[in-house]
């Protein structure tokens, strides 16, 4: 009973953050998040607020990973990635215009997304199953964004917030993995054309399939796998970077192209 009464006001204290645009402290002061279950209890603060969402209408388009740079790991203290879910209503198109006050306080990093063509069904996957599930990868965008104060995070404080997901964008040129090299594939990100990121796709836990492979078996071991059709962002390939009013963004990544997105006034 008590662990309920956590959850949901923990789980209301983010939503309402979100809601009325003013950000909040950080979850793990409370003395009911502290402990060898406060993971757990992180995850089911973000079920919570999933399924609210879901019980107002929105859609899950896929998942997001986040956490898959070591040296983010090593400060956070953890030794793992943690995932977050994608609504359709967080989706924005190639060279599409996003208003910036509509969020809190947004980053911006690029990453390799992959779309599935099958379900991801087993307990323990392979990076063949991976390859055979995925249907193309593109170019995209991930703009994280964080309802605690001044980005100040732990594992908890992320995890609950939907791993301090915002909005994503896809680009527009899908390839199949046979035609990537997803480990050296360079990328930049740009800010008003001045490069602001770099980074290879080793920089996602050596591989972006990696980080899928761990997602597919998280999902399962969860009771919601990953299904046909799904998106996921597979984490970022380079340092995140503040989004501005007015700027423009475009990430380039080695063998799918750009991907661009206006932030307005």
């Amino acid at each position: 009973m008590m662990q309920q009464a956590t959850i949901h006001s923990h789980a209301e204290q983010l939503r309402l953050a979100a809601q009325n645009m003013l950000t909040c402290p950080p979850l793990r002061e409370s003395s009911t998040l502290q402990g060898d279950d406060r993971i757990q209890l992180a995850y089911a603060i973000q079920q919570h607020n999933i399924q609210q969402q879901l019980s107002q209408g929105a859609r899950i388009v896929g998942r997001k990973i986040g956490l898959t740079s070591r040296s983010v790991q090593q400060q956070l203290g953890v030794d793992s990635p943690d995932y977050g879910c994608l609504f359709a209503h967080m989706a924005y198109a190639d060279n599409d215009e996003i208003q910036i006050q509509n969020l809190l306080q947004p980053k911006i990093e690029a990453e390799i997304a992959l779309v599935l063509k099958q379900d991801l069904t087993h307990q323990q996957h392979t990076l063949a199953d991976i390859l055979s599930a995925t249907d193309y990868a593109v170019a995209a965008l991930e703009i994280v964004d964080s309802r605690i104060q001044n980005w100040d995070i732990s594992l908890v404080d992320t995890i609950a917030d939907n791993a301090s997901c915002g909005l994503f964008v896809l680009g527009s040129q899908p390839k199949p993995l046979s035609e990537l090299d997803l480990i050296n594939c360079n990328m930049q990100l740009f800010e008003n054309d001045i490069p602001v990121s770099h980074g290879q796709g080793k920089a996602c836990l050596g591989n972006p399939l990696i980080a899928a492979c761990w997602l597919a078996d998280r999902m399962v071991e969860l009771g919601t796998p990953l299904r046909a059709g799904d998106i996921v962002l597979t984490g970022a390939l380079g340092p995140m970077v503040p989004a501005k009013a007015g700027a423009t963004y475009h990430a380039i990544v080695e063998g799918l192209g750009q991907v661009c997105i206006h932030f307005t006034q």
